[in-house]
């Protein structure tokens, strides 16, 4: 699934969880290096709209990736630079980039900053975080890492981080994302019937390999 099978779990599971975002109504392939029908582009830009629900107002998502399409810094964040005190990563010593990952959560009264995975966050601008010193909440340690959660969660013992109900909605996300991807295009969604309105051929995409004899019932939507 390219890129953003890879790292927009990582990326993007925390805003969907918590904002309910479920099924895009529209994926708009905004930009594609490198376009065609056997390989994933070099670098692309995909729009996800999102309606409404819950109470909440529709959202858009924009996901970038690339080397050389990288979206634009908010206010305050500060430099972006390659940083050598980052703990390597399994895809060896040299950086495949000289940017400094990282992250910007946005919340009702406060813009919090943190770097790749499950960093310490910190507060911009730093004024606002010497204010509220005082009463932030103690963080409980987690009783397992997430390979141990997953043992247990099979055993019974631990409720899973990421159970189906939530994790299956996000993958769908990304193979719809993928489909636009693979079509260079933008393809509008009905999230009820599960269909694409505008695109046989991304219809067609949806249905993958029929299953082996005797696994049928494992292959049916719910």
């Amino acid at each position: 699934m390219g890129a953003l099978g890879d790292w927009g779990a990582h990326l993007l599971d925390t805003a969907h969880e918590f904002l309910n975002l479920g099924l895009p109504y529209e994926i708009d392939m905004q930009y594609a290096k490198g376009h065609n029908n056997y390989f994933f582009p070099y670098s692309s830009t995909i729009l996800f709209r999102f309606p409404a629900r819950d109470g909440m107002p529709p959202c858009d998502v924009t996901w970038y990736d690339g080397l050389d399409n990288l979206p634009p810094l908010p206010a305050n964040y500060g430099a972006s630079e390659y940083n050598p005190n980052i703990p390597s990563t399994n895809q060896g010593d040299t950086p495949v980039s000289q940017l400094n990952p990282g992250k910007i959560i946005y919340g009702r009264d406060l813009t919090f900053k943190g770097g790749s995975h499950g960093s310490t966050l910190s507060i911009i601008p730093s004024a606002n975080a010497a204010d509220i010193a005082g009463s932030l909440p103690d963080v409980p340690d987690s009783p397992s890492n997430h390979y141990v959660n997953f043992l247990r969660a099979c055993q019974g013992t631990e409720k899973t981080r990421s159970p189906f109900e939530i994790n299956g909605v996000l993958s769908q996300v990304f193979c719809l994302g993928v489909i636009a991807q693979r079509l260079n295009d933008r393809l509008f969604f009905d999230p009820r019937t599960k269909q694409f309105t505008n695109n046989a051929f991304a219809n067609a995409l949806l249905t993958g390999m029929p299953p082996r004899r005797g696994w049928e019932d494992f292959y049916k939507l719910v």
